[in-house]
């Protein structure tokens, strides 16, 4: 291998790596503000310590925070 090619390869290497970098971040940085303000302290500390390149964030925002349900909140009126 020249070092042309090395080098080729380590760029392309080093792209890949920034970029899974970025998505990872983008990912955790929502989960985790969902958990914060769904006060899911559990799934905030597990998601802080493990990296797993979003995978776990996108499980926790589609599936266990409620991403996308409104809450329905019924306005009664009082009769006097």
């Amino acid at each position: 291998m020249t070092s042309l090619n090395v080098f080729a390869w380590s760029s392309g290497v080093m792209f890949l790596f920034v970029l899974l970098i970025a998505w990872s971040l983008v990912w955790k940085g929502w989960a985790l503000w969902r958990a914060a303000r769904n006060n899911h302290s559990a799934w905030y500390i597990i998601m802080l310590i493990l990296n797993t390149a979003g995978i776990l964030e996108i499980i926790y925002i589609f599936a266990f925070s409620n991403y996308g349900k409104k809450e329905v909140t019924e306005n009664k009126s009082k009769e006097d």
